[in-house]
C-alpha cells in the first residue's frame, strides 16, 4: 500500500469507518449519524480509495470486515476517543448521560475495581471503564490522552507533562497459604528458606520492593516474577510461594483463596505510590470526574485493608 497523504485524509471518515465497523450496516449508521444512505457509502468509497482496502465487504445481508480494517479499527478508537475529550467542553460531560469510556491502568486490586465500578455504573450507567494492567509505555500512552489514569509505585521522578496525586504510605505484608510450613516458625529463617513470588509491574520501570543480595542478612530468594497482580492470591493458594505486597492487594482475597498474612522479618522502607495524568487534560470534566471517584475508593479502602490486617504489622 502506498504511503497516506494524511492532508486528503477527512477525520470525519473515520467518524464513520468506526461507526460503520459497530453496527456493520449502513443503514443503521446513516440513521445513527443523521445523514443519507447515499452520503454513508460515498464516505466509505472515498476512504477504500485512500486506504487501498476494502475495509468493509458486503456478504449476504452483512458488511464484513477485511482484515486491515480489524487491524487500524483497534487504533482509530482511540484516537477518536482522545479527540473528543480534548474538543469537548468541559460543561459538556455529564455521567448521567455520557457514553465516554475511561481506561485506567493500576495492578489488579480486586477490590478497589469492583467498588470502583459500582459507584461509575449507578451514576453513570453507560459509562465503560477498560481496566489495564500499567506497561512499559503507560507514560507516553497517558502524554497522548490514550489512557486517563495510572497507579504505579516507585518512580521517583514523572516525565514531564504529568499530573500526580500522592497516596498514604502503606504497610508491607507477607502472605502465604494457610498451613504453610514457613508459619510454624516464622522468621529470618524461614523469610530466607522459601521461595517468593514478585510482580515486575512494568518492562522498564524495578519493582518497588527493595531488592538485597544474597549474602545480605533477610535476604530472600526470588524465583518467579510475574507481570501482574492478577492471579497472584490462587498461585500462593496453590504453592509454597511466599509474597509481600501492600494490604490492599490481597486484605479481601485471603479468606476465598485460603491464605494468611505475616509481618516481613526485616525492615522494609515504604515505596512511593501515586496516581498520576496528562497535565494537558487536567481540567477535562469527565477526567475530574473519574479521577475524584477511583482516588477516594483507593485511599478509603487502603485504610480499611491497613486497619484489617494490622495484626501482621503489629
Amino acid at each position: 500500500m502506498n504511503e497516506i497523504d494524511l492532508g486528503r485524509v477527512d477525520l470525519n471518515l473515520l467518524v464513520i469507518f468506526e461507526t460503520l465497523m459497530d453496527t456493520r450496516s449502513v443503514t443503521v449508521t446513516a440513521e445513527k449519524m443523521g445523514r443519507t444512505q447515499s452520503a454513508i457509502s460515498h464516505s466509505l468509497a472515498r476512504l477504500r480509495d485512500q486506504l487501498d482496502d476494502p475495509l468493509l465487504v458486503r456478504v449476504g445481508g452483512n458488511m464484513r470486515p477485511s482484515p486491515f480494517a480489524e487491524t487500524i479499527i483497534e487504533d482509530v478508537r482511540p484516537i477518536l476517543r482522545s479527540i473528543r475529550r480534548v474538543i469537548s467542553p468541559k460543561s459538556m460531560f455529564d455521567p448521567a448521560t455520557s457514553d465516554r469510556v475511561f481506561r485506567i491502568a493500576i495492578p489488579t486490586l480486586t477490590k478497589v475495581i469492583a467498588e470502583v465500578s459500582t459507584r461509575v455504573e449507578a451514576a453513570a450507567p453507560n459509562v465503560q471503564i477498560e481496566w489495564l494492567p500499567a506497561h512499559h509505555d503507560v507514560y507516553a500512552a497517558l502524554s497522548e490522552g490514550l489512557i486517563d489514569l495510572a497507579h504505579l509505585g516507585g518512580e521517583l521522578r514523572l516525565p514531564d507533562g504529568l499530573a500526580a496525586e500522592v497516596i498514604e504510605p502503606f504497610t508491607w505484608v507477607t502472605f502465604a497459604r494457610k498451613g504453610h510450613p514457613a508459619c510454624e516458625n516464622w522468621g529470618l529463617e524461614a523469610w530466607g528458606r522459601y521461595p517468593h513470588l514478585m510482580v515486575n509491574v512494568t518492562r522498564s520501570m524495578r519493582n518497588p520492593f527493595p531488592q538485597t543480595s544474597e549474602s545480605d542478612v533477610g535476604s530472600r530468594r526470588v524465583t518467579s516474577m510475574i507481570g501482574d497482580s492478577a492471579g497472584v492470591a490462587s498461585i500462593l493458594a496453590n504453592s509454597d510461594f511466599l509474597a509481600t505486597f501492600p494490604a490492599i492487594l490481597l486484605a479481601w482475597d485471603m479468606e476465598a483463596h485460603g491464605l494468611q498474612a505475616l509481618k516481613p522479618p526485616v525492615k522494609l522502607d515504604p515505596a512511593l505510590v501515586r496516581f498520576f495524568w496528562s497535565l494537558r487534560l487536567a481540567n477535562d470534566a469527565g477526567g475530574i470526574w473519574i479521577r475524584s471517584i477511583v482516588i477516594e475508593t483507593y485511599r478509603r479502602l487502603q485504610a480499611e485493608a491497613e486497619a484489617k490486617l494490622s495484626f501482621a504489622a503489629a
